[in-house]
């Protein structure tokens, strides 16, 4: 399993993680199970938002006598009252809940503390010097919580969060249906049987398209949830784009999203963290997204550039994925990031040494006009 460093974290996260919403489905046992068999795996990072007890039960349960080997995202602000979910900011609720976790968990710290579900930009603001971020804070400073991070599905909500410069890293919903929609979009209406796509949807919304390039410059890692939008893309009938995407290929699709360390799936059997784990060794065909979306019926992505690679190999051997990636970064800005600028700076070699022979463009399943984008990046780069 390869890893990636989760942005300012430090952390190594394994590139295919575990979601643990669905544990509650099953027995003890076999839950228990799931989760080691995912450790076997190569699986190092894990999700527990669930505030019931039975999940948490099972996660500690899993990750006793190998704590060591395992990232756990820890929600603060998921409660459980009255034996049902519900999402609080009042620390009555809050460090009760906390305190569960880390009894149920069996560990007296939580690697990602995620400050949970927030979605409004007036949820945002509430927080800021609020009892519950200052009790975020205090578990920092105790070292109860290793990192800060934020879970969101709103990008405009996410960005001011990036910008903000307190979270660590993002638990963000990504893939490709989901990139389409505008911010105010409900993401859980999209995920219920009577949803019908806006025709006019195409290509990666603006405020999602940014949001991945701010992180990845702020250096804030992303892990990712709904990667499969609910298995609603693994068929045709349900997909907005009217053809089907494999598990593998939809792990693609994150895990080539600028900023994006880590896919967390949800697993009901052992059969499905191996499909998810065959992305290690999958072929360049069986991960092809690109393909899929530029020849489906519906939403066309035309004239976008998602870092696919298909447009490999370069006869000037540049890695335009990765320029297109660092111009895109630099283009969002008034002034290119030093950063951005250092790290483009360190490529082998540079967009000004495009020959313009156009082949890339020829394998280009989106029809971009990649030898105008290499003359732009190197008047931006001046090289």
């Amino acid at each position: 399993m390869k890893k990636r460093l989760l942005g300012k974290t430090g952390l190594w996260v394994s590139e295919v993680g575990f979601g643990g919403e669905w544990l509650e489905r099953h027995s003890q046992e076999e839950s228990i199970n799931l989760i080691r068999y995912a450790g076997e795996r190569g699986i190092n990072i894990i999700d527990c938002w669930m505030p019931d007890p039975k999940s948490r039960d099972i996660i500690g349960r899993a990750i006793s006598g190998s704590r060591e080997n395992w990232y756990v995202q820890g929600h603060l602000g998921s409660t459980w009252q009255n034996g049902q979910y519900v999402r609080s900011r009042e620390i009555k609720y809050v460090k009760p809940a906390f305190e569960d976790l880390l009894m149920r968990l069996q560990t007296d710290y939580i690697d990602l503390g995620m400050i949970h579900y927030v979605d409004t930009e007036e949820d945002w603001e509430g927080l800021q010097d609020s009892e519950f971020m200052r009790y975020v804070k205090e578990l920092k400073d105790k070292g109860a919580i290793r990192h800060i991070g934020m879970s969101s599905h709103n990008p405009k909500v996410a960005k001011l969060a990036v910008q903000s410069g307190l979270i660590e890293m993002l638990l963000f919903s990504i893939n490709p249906a989901f990139d389409m929609l505008p911010a105010e979009e409900d993401l859980d209406a999209l995920l219920s049987e009577g949803y019908t796509y806006d025709q006019a949807f195409s290509g990666i919304d603006t405020d999602r398209a940014q949001l991945y390039r701010l992180c990845e410059e702020k250096n804030v890692g992303i892990t990712v949830m709904k990667g499969f939008a609910g298995c609603r893309l693994f068929d045709e009938k349900r997909s907005p784009f009217g053809v089907p995407l494999s598990p593998v290929q939809c792990i693609h699709y994150a895990l080539t999203r600028p900023g994006v360390s880590s896919i967390l799936c949800g697993y009901d059997t052992k059969e499905q963290v191996d499909q998810a784990v065959h992305y290690e060794d999958a072929s360049e065909a069986e991960k092809d997204y690109a393909s899929v979306l530029a020849n489906a019926p519906y939403h066309s992505y035309r004239g976008e550039c998602t870092y696919c690679g298909h447009c490999k190999p370069c006869a000037a051997q540049l890695d335009i994925a990765m320029i297109n990636k660092y111009y895109d970064l630099a283009a969002m800005q008034p002034e290119t990031p030093a950063t951005i600028r250092s790290h483009y700076m360190l490529l082998e070699h540079k967009a000004s040494e495009c020959i313009g022979c156009r082949a890339c463009e020829s394998r280009c399943p989106f029809g971009v006009s990649i030898a105008e984008r290499m003359k732009k990046t190197a008047e931006v780069f001046g090289c």
